[in-house]
């Protein structure tokens, strides 16, 4: 069998076979013959075995090299030569029983492995998509001995390419004028790998305008699969050589091409969890005003409501259950006026002592009263060329809702213990979660503060009553607190977040962050589940049949008329346009409703 001898300087001299079409010279772990000297290039010479004769020639320009004490930059080998590498001296002979065939089996098999080890290291260091795909497209063309290569992407009506090497570690960038496209179509129509062992002479391609206008010798390609989808197709090639590879080669492409498979795959999704995320992202920015997230038909109608009277002094009264956002509403309401640079002063008077609750909002002088040991602003004076926010206004005592609307009718207040009143310039927000006509009624608020607090109305929908929103803020609060708190989660199952979508959440956005707030911490895995959120079935309300809503809203509507009339049933039935057993009926089903006294 041929052979390189390495002619070691005061050492044995070492053989390497010569068993392939092209056998690289360096001092790069990925030479066939590889000699750690180093006056050697890492990718130095080659030698061509093209079925008669041997020839050498140089990969790096740079490199000094001689043949039989001679410079040469290629020429012919024949038994005996002498090549000189930098400083290293190798014999060439067509003749070494030293030799054996299994030797040339294992080192055959070893250099694959070898190489294949090398580029599996290589994988770990590397991060982005382009560079793994340069850096496998470089291991595969040195394992097959090919002078260029190509990663062809199939996931277009026309196949594009997504890199194009040569054996110099290169970028082709004329890469396109290089491929035979009826090769390439042979492999997308087949999705089997295939070996043209010479190109210009084979009956399959020689009609081939690419074949022939490219002069193409020895090529090799091999689809790269996912789940029986072809994703793209590896492209290798030696114009100089004919029956270059071999089943051997095609099997070892083969197995580049399955790295390369699982490297298009991640990248596509990747890419795809990205896209996922800018259409979230971007989704989330459209819904968002202010500190606020909503994009339902109900918050879409409160924030217009904002832009329309933020800019203005008129008082505003926000309605809605606890934890739906009424603060956030006040101050989106103060940042979007002329006050916005001036303070914004909350106060909860539904958490004050009723006995300090005027001390709280008018101050007091020293003297006052015991404990006022020092003249105290309130917070009608701190909030002075800004924003007061009342909320919970709905539990003020009826003695204090005199003192409130007469400071805000005449704009004026008094310190507790002074007689000397102090003129404000404030806007009034107020909030409550009471039915504040329901308080009147019963003689628990007074009419005329209600009117002055709500000039306009601005009433929060449930977080049940607004779709899709609810998503959206359990995504947002888990992306959150996710970051804030350390946890490991990065999202939600498909079930919890059919479960959030279907409960019904009396708490609103405060229990649904309460709750996505343990989940995190809680949680040992990267998915918040059901359980997680303490969602079980029986914590879910189903869905009533459109039979049974329709009754329900028949059933109460009846009773909301029936009050109205003051219990005159007959009244009720002709407002209604129905039988009065009608109205009977329906009160026989309800056992417990508060029917309304009859009139008289």
């Amino acid at each position: 069998m041929p052979c390189l001898k390495w002619m070691v300087p005061n050492g044995k001299p070492r053989i390497f076979p010569i068993y392939k079409k092209i056998v690289s010279i360096g001092r790069a772990g990925g030479n066939d013959v590889c000699v750690d000297d180093p006056s050697l290039s890492d990718y130095h010479a080659q030698i061509i075995f093209d079925g008669r004769e041997f020839n050498f020639s140089e990969v790096d320009a740079r490199g000094e090299m001689l043949l039989n004490g001679k410079k040469k930059r290629r020429g012919k080998l024949i038994h005996g030569d002498r090549l000189t590498l930098g400083t290293v001296e190798l014999a060439f002979s067509l003749y070494d029983e030293l030799v054996a065939e299994a030797q040339h089996d294992a080192s055959t098999e070893l250099s694959g492995l070898r190489k294949l080890y090398d580029f599996s290291q290589r994988l770990m260091d590397l991060r982005s998509v382009p560079e793994l795909i340069s850096a496998l497209m470089d291991a595969v063309i040195e394992v097959t001995n090919a002078d260029k290569g190509f990663l062809i992407l199939t996931d277009t009506e026309t196949p594009r390419i997504a890199v194009a090497r040569n054996l110099n570690h290169e970028n082709l960038n004329d890469g396109v004028r290089q491929l035979s496209d009826s090769i390439i179509k042979r492999v997308i129509e087949s999705k089997k790998p295939i070996i043209v062992s010479d190109a210009l002479h084979d009956e399959q391609f020689r009609s081939s305008e690419s074949v022939m206008s490219l002069k193409l010798c020895s090529v090799m390609c091999a689809p790269l699969m996912a789940q029986g989808e072809l994703l793209g197709i590896l492209y290798v090639g030696n114009d100089n050589v004919v029956n270059l590879f071999e089943e051997r080669s095609l099997d070892v492409l083969t197995i580049f091409a399955g790295q390369a498979s699982l490297i298009l795959q991640n990248a596509l999704l990747l890419d795809s969890i990205k896209h996922d995320f800018d259409n979230l992202k971007q989704k989330f920015e459209m819904s968002r005003f202010g500190d606020i997230i909503g994009s339902s038909p109900t918050m879409l109608e409160v924030f217009r409501t904002v832009e329309k009277v933020a800019s203005t002094d008129i008082s505003v009264l926000i309605t809605g259950e606890t934890g739906t956002g009424k603060e956030l509403i006040a101050r989106a309401l103060h940042d979007r006026s002329d006050r916005a640079k001036k303070p914004f002063i909350v106060v909860n008077c539904g958490a004050i002592p009723e006995n300090l609750i005027e001390s709280e909002l008018f101050g007091h002088v020293r003297g006052a009263f015991t404990g006022a040991v020092a003249t105290r602003l309130g917070k009608f004076q701190l909030a002075d060329t800004g924003t007061l926010f009342l909320d919970e206004v709905g539990e003020l005592p009826l003695p204090m809702q005199v003192k409130l609307l007469r400071a805000l009718q005449e704009k004026t207040v008094l310190k507790v213990g002074d007689t000397k009143p102090e003129r404000v310039d404030i806007r009034v927000v107020a909030a409550t979660n009471r039915d504040l006509e329901a308080e009147m009624k019963g003689g628990n608020f007074r009419e005329d503060l209600f009117y002055r607090l709500n000039v306009i109305n601005i009433h929060l929908p449930a977080l049940r009553a607004r779709g899709d929103d609810i998503l959206v803020l359990a995504k947002y609060l888990l992306q959150k607190y996710g970051a804030e708190l350390g946890g490991k989660v990065k999202g939600f199952t498909p079930n919890a977040l059919i479960a959030i979508r279907k409960y019904d959440w009396p708490g609103n956005v405060r229990q649904l962050e309460n709750r996505i707030k343990k989940a995190i911490v809680m949680c040992d895995k990267t998915l918040i589940g059901v359980e997680d959120l303490d969602m079980l079935p029986e914590a879910i309300s189903s869905v009533k049949t459109l039979t049974q809503a329709r009754e329900d809203f028949q059933r109460r509507y009846i009773l909301e008329v029936l009050e109205r009339n003051n219990g005159n049933r007959t009244k009720t039935a002709r407002d209604l346009g129905v039988d009065p057993r009608t109205i009977f009926r329906y009160l026989e089903r309800e056992p417990d409703a508060k029917e309304p006294a009859p009139s008289s």
